[in-house]
């Protein structure tokens, strides 16, 4: 009986309503791993830019941030106060509602001495040490933006 069943699949031989069904199955499960997708990366800009530039976000500068943070809100105004985004370039990472970007930052921390486990945000990767603070990491982009004197 269930050979019977697989030929009529296989000659396409499936009534309307089962197609609909499986279109409707289909679609809901898409549905279901985008919302997934978009829980576990922060928003549907962070997964656009993983898909046109995977591995791209963590290299270079980093600033490790957390979602209703107080003092990442400071250094979120401090960047857009000074427009920062247009004269520096550096990576934004959500950590507390996504487990890759929580892991980076374990990652960068345990390359500078720190334990992870205390660790907070904002945090600050240049690519050799660990900022660590709303006070310090202001300070860094003061000093990252500030031009250098011959």
């Amino acid at each position: 009986m269930k050979v019977k069943k697989i030929i009529r699949l296989l000659s396409l031989d499936v009534p309307p309503k089962r197609v609909a069904f499986s279109f409707v199955l289909v679609i809901m499960v898409l549905f279901l791993v985008l919302l997934f997708l978009w829980y576990t990366n922060g928003g549907l800009a962070n997964i656009i830019t993983r898909i046109i530039k995977p591995g791209s976000d963590i290299n270079g500068i980093i600033l490790f941030e957390g979602a209703n943070c107080p003092q990442c809100v400071k250094v979120e105004d401090f960047i857009s106060t000074n427009h920062l985004e247009n004269r520096i370039a550096f990576t934004r990472l959500e950590v507390f509602n996504n487990a890759k970007n929580a892991g980076i930052l374990a990652d960068k921390a345990q390359t500078c001495g720190l334990d992870p486990k205390q660790l907070g945000v904002p945090f600050v990767w240049d690519g050799k040490n660990c900022i660590i603070g709303y006070v310090d990491v202001i300070e860094f982009f003061k000093k990252a933006t500030t031009p250098k004197k011959p």
